[in-house]
């Protein structure tokens, strides 16, 4: 199960590795719907802080999971959530109608990966947890939330600036 467990951290470096490479300038793209440019411009620092906190979640949930031999809660949520965010980044295409970060390594990576994982957990009979609402939530609010920590250096510096134009 050890593998299984570190093939979620594996997996999500992979994917991740798309996204970081092309997050910052799809964000800027001028063709984007509006509002989306306003929301969603970050720089390639704003994109690896983003990534790299979302990445601890993901490395102590692949480090429960190997602990564990997959029976951890946390990290069946941790895959559970891995697989089932492949359907954003299919939507977000199908919607911009055009290519979005991620969604090279999505049918490549993601889905293929999070397929053999659940099946290699219930050829070993892993007992699946059940759904807790609290870290499902908590999980959910990861990648928000590191998005938002990535970029308040830049909001505190708008506020100093907005703030200096007013007096």
């Amino acid at each position: 199960m050890k593998k299984v467990a570190w093939g979620l951290l594996a997996a999500w470096i992979v994917h991740d590795l798309e996204e970081l490479a092309t997050m910052p300038s799809f964000s800027r793209s001028p063709d984007l719907p509006q509002p989306l440019p306003k929301v969603l411009p970050m720089s390639g620092g704003e994109a690896a802080t983003a990534i790299g906190l979302t990445g601890v979640v993901m490395a102590a949930a692949s480090a429960a999971g190997a602990a564990t031999g997959g029976r951890s809660r946390f990290f069946q949520a941790s895959l559970i959530g891995f697989g089932w965010h492949a359907g954003t980044h299919l939507a977000q295409s199908a919607v911009l109608r055009r290519y979005t970060p991620g969604l090279v390594t999505t049918p490549l990576v993601v889905i293929p990966y999070s397929v053999w994982a659940w099946r290699r957990l219930k050829a070993a009979e892993v007992p699946i947890a059940p759904s807790d609402r609290r870290l499902d939530v908590a999980l959910a609010a990861v990648v928000p939330l590191a998005h938002v920590v990535a970029r308040l250096p830049r909001l505190r510096r708008r506020l100093r600036t907005s703030s200096r134009m007013n007096r």
